[in-house]
């Protein structure tokens, strides 16, 4: 009997985890999906590898964004070119993401589902569909990827971390 409470516990709580994040992808279909890669991305500035550990909202780091192909931590390979960023996902086709639509790049501390030692994340804001969302990378070497992605943003726009 307490088996058979356990299970139907257990079950009840995974239906409302997806009917939760059902709902939220439903909240944020206004959102769009972020651009697919053109097919050309302009001269490549450097790879990266790392984790991918979230988009959230800006300036709201626990709420995480259900775009399609970005709502999973998972392995990351992000391209930084002159146009922009070229981010593929494990799992997910590979998203473009223009210069036009890169605000800042910095370091961080915490997002939902990691908390880290004081800049120990890479965030970079942009836009998907105009609404402003921070990404969050993890590497074992921040540095190189926050030079590159500084040297692609306009410094007249005030964009630099």
């Amino acid at each position: 009997m307490l088996l058979a409470l356990v299970m139907a516990l257990f079950v009840l709580l995974v239906v409302a985890m997806v009917v939760g994040w059902m709902r939220r992808r439903r909240r944020q279909a206004y959102l769009g999906r972020p651009l697919a890669v053109p097919a050309a991305v302009g001269t490549l500035v450097g790879r990266f590898t790392g984790l991918y550990v979230s988009t959230t909202f800006d300036g709201r780091p626990l709420d995480r964004v259900a775009v399609p192909g970005l709502g999973f931590r998972s392995r990351a390979t992000i391209d930084v070119t002159d146009a922009g960023v070229v981010l593929a996902l494990r799992g997910t086709a590979p998203a473009f993401i223009p210069v036009s639509d890169i605000r800042d790049v910095t370091r961080a501390q915490y997002t939902i589902d990691r908390v880290v030692e004081t800049g120990g994340l890479v965030l970079l804001g942009w836009s998907v569909g105009g609404t402003a969302v921070d990404s969050y990378f993890r590497l074992d070497e921040p540095e190189p990827l926050l030079a590159a992605l500084e040297s692609i943003i306009p410094t007249s726009s005030g964009k630099k971390a």
